[in-house]
């Protein structure tokens, strides 16, 4: 029996990082009724294997909440669920009647807003958030939308106390999830320096750095002293050593030496399909 079976939850989001918590908690066991407009949601035009992957298993329900219509079938969902994930400006979640809903049904309420306080109706995506908090390395776009992913991972870990507080007999936990807080959050490698130029974790040290073979690329991760130990004395100290050595042999030799002497050596492969 999973955690959260008998658990419905609601999702009335689209893009990330919604959608992918509520992947998690269908994961978890919860049965999960995804709510989308007539247009449906624009990650499946955008990267439609992902959408597939994220709502498998999921009650997938198009309905236009502008009309009396929809607004109707939405009430009777909720009525049959205990947790509603949110993910839009608070004005919006107004117009629609959410607040009053989730208090007169006692549901736990996930909300992910872009921003909080005074900027709580600015509007924002996950581009937005990594500019703001030095993520970016212009004019580079980011390959991984950390904010968002960050923001998903809030957003589960937010669900779990909003239904344990529903649980207990609360009138429904309600949690907000602020994306530029998990931006900030998901900076602070770089803030304090970490993975800053020439930081730690940013080619500070020889020993943690991404090197070139014979054939392609290995990460090298010998951050602590036994492992940092192990490869001085069997592939070299100091960055041109390193350097060196490693182009004269292939990737895979690379990858067992590691594995053969416990070093933290992996092949830099391309994005998993």
């Amino acid at each position: 029996m999973k955690p959260l079976a008998g658990t419905t939850a609601v999702c009335l989001a689209v893009n990330l990082p919604g959608p992918l918590a509520a992947a998690r908690l269908a994961a978890l066991g919860a049965r999960v009724v995804k709510v989308e407009p007539p247009e449906g949601d624009p990650l499946a035009a955008a990267a439609p294997d992902w959408y597939r992957e994220l709502v498998a298993g999921q009650d997938v329900v198009a309905l236009d909440l502008r009309h009396d219509a929809g607004r109707d079938r939405f009430a009777e969902i909720l009525a049959d669920a205990g947790l509603l994930i949110t993910a839009m400006r608070l004005s919006a979640l107004a117009r629609l009647g959410i607040p009053e809903a989730v208090r007169r049904l006692r549901l736990a309420h996930v909300e992910i807003v872009g921003f909080a306080g005074d900027d709580a109706e600015r509007p924002g995506h996950d581009l937005t958030y990594q500019a703001l908090h030095g993520l970016l390395s212009p004019p580079s776009m980011p390959r991984v939308p950390v904010a968002d992913l960050l923001g998903a991972e809030r957003a589960v870990s937010a669900a779990l106390l909003a239904l344990l507080e529903r649980e207990r007999g609360g009138d429904g936990g309600h949690v907000r999830v602020v994306l530029d807080d998990a931006g900030r959050d998901a900076a602070a490698a770089v803030r304090h320096g970490l993975t800053a130029p020439g930081g730690v974790l940013a080619g500070g040290l020889a020993g943690y750095g991404v090197y070139a073979t014979r054939d392609g690329f290995v990460a090298v991760a010998a951050l602590e002293r036994p492992f940092a130990q192990r490869l001085a004395a069997h592939v070299g100290l100091t960055r041109e050593d390193l350097a060196r050595r490693f182009t004269g042999e292939t990737t895979a030799h690379w990858v067992r030496l590691g594995r053969d002497l416990d070093i933290p050596i992996a092949e830099v492969r391309g994005p998993a399909g």
